[in-house]
């Protein structure tokens, strides 16, 4: 098969490029898996009970923007959360997972040509690499930005050229970023929407690990393009069910945004997207509407972090993450710290290159491994220790 041209600078899949690294290599111990970033921790078991109370609607096609009832408690949880108000039949939109909204607000919302050259789609560099996927499902030009410490972890977007910036129709933004753990601050937020106005693009802000934090819950996109007074249609905010409830397996996430963005985003659901079922609608439901799960979810983590701290905390070059489950560690190579790490230890990690890309000929993630702490905490400290005395000595 075929694809599409502009399909052949696809970013290789992390993943698939792990098992090919590690392949005939034998674990050097008892396998501690901390590559993928899949919630470990209990989810609210009483979402079973919804389940079955709904199971005959199984049977039934489900409303495709979301039932009034799943509307209205995400509207709720935002406006709380982001201290904003929404309307939940115009400025919300139940998805199917973020990542359906983080691809097709692509091909929803951004312009073909923009000043009659190939648009701009600005992605943080290390990303998550759907968002350079539907940068080129647009035939849009992919600009990975580096996100490093010299930075805050975060993109620099101000530091391109206007020839760029004219190109640009939107600009992902990922806080608490992945796989680093920094959070975009006021001033970032105010000067990335202040960029955002002079040159007309959109910001798409994933904030799917927002609930998983220290002390301080990391500030959103929507208010601060509220406290802002910012365009409605500047932003679209994705969040999800699955950090903060360790509920991936439900696929419940959302898009917020203005009136006019989410309307053409559901136009397209009609043609080419797929809603939740119906009984897993009504569950979300309920698991939006509750907090104490949450708050019980966040402690595992701080616990976790917490114990990383002390672990690596005289580590040159360690930097604590605010908030999130990842570990972003520096280290000499990191694909050859991942062969070394699984050969001798049986612990398993992403290298850091893997979620990057080159720019200006440095891939900013070479020297750095992702280790994730989703796995229980007695694994985890097994996994760290063995970490740090096989990388570190």
């Amino acid at each position: 098969m075929t694809f599409p041209a502009r399909f052949s600078n696809l970013p290789p899949y992390a993943f698939p490029r792990l098992r090919s690294l590690l392949s005939g290599l034998e674990p050097g111990g008892d396998v501690v898996d901390m590559t993928i970033g899949s919630p470990m921790h209990p989810f609210p078991r009483w979402i079973l009970d919804i389940l079955m109370e709904h199971a005959d609607d199984f049977g039934g096609y489900p409303p495709n923007d979301g039932t009034p009832e799943l509307r209205n408690a995400i509207a709720d949880w935002a406006s709380a959360r982001y201290e904003i108000s929404l309307d939940p039949d115009t400025q919300v939109f139940p998805l199917n997972g973020t990542r359906e909204g983080l691809f097709n607000a692509t091909l929803a919302l951004c312009a073909e040509t923009k000043n009659n050259q190939r648009p701009v789609i600005l992605t943080p560099n290390p990303f998550y690499q759907v968002y350079a996927v539907a940068a080129l499902a647009v035939d849009a030009e992919p600009i990975y930005v580096p996100a490093t410490r010299e930075t805050g972890f975060l993109p620099d977007y101000r530091s391109l050229s206007p020839e760029i910036l004219n190109r640009v129709v939107a600009a992902y933004i990922c806080s608490p970023s992945n796989p680093q753990g920094a959070v975009a601050g006021a001033s970032y937020w105010i000067d990335l929407l202040d960029l955002a106005e002079t040159y007309d693009f959109k910001i798409f802000a994933d904030e799917c690990y927002s609930e998983i934090y220290r002390d301080v819950a990391p500030l959103g996109a929507l208010t601060a393009a509220g406290r802002a007074q910012a365009d409605p249609e500047r932003v679209v905010l994705f969040n999800s069910l699955s950090k903060r409830s360790n509920l991936a397996g439900l696929r419940s996430g959302f898009a917020a945004s203005g009136p006019e963005n989410i309307a053409r985003m559901k136009s397209l659901r009609n043609y080419a997207g797929a809603p939740l079922p119906k009984p897993l609608q009504r569950a979300a439901e309920k698991v939006w509407a509750d907090e104490a799960h949450v708050e019980a979810n966040r402690q595992l983590y701080r616990e976790k972090l917490d114990y990383a701290d002390g672990l690596f905390a005289e580590i040159d070059g360690y930097v604590a993450p605010e908030a999130g489950f990842f570990l972003w560690l520096p280290v000499d190579d990191g694909e050859a710290t991942a062969k070394q790490l699984w050969t001798e230890r049986g612990v398993k990690v992403l290298p850091g290159s893997y979620l990057g890309r080159e720019y200006d000929g440095k891939n900013p993630g070479q020297t750095y491994i992702r280790a994730a702490l989703v796995a229980p905490i007695n694994e985890l400290q097994k996994g760290l220790t063995a970490l740090k005395s096989c990388v570190y000595g």
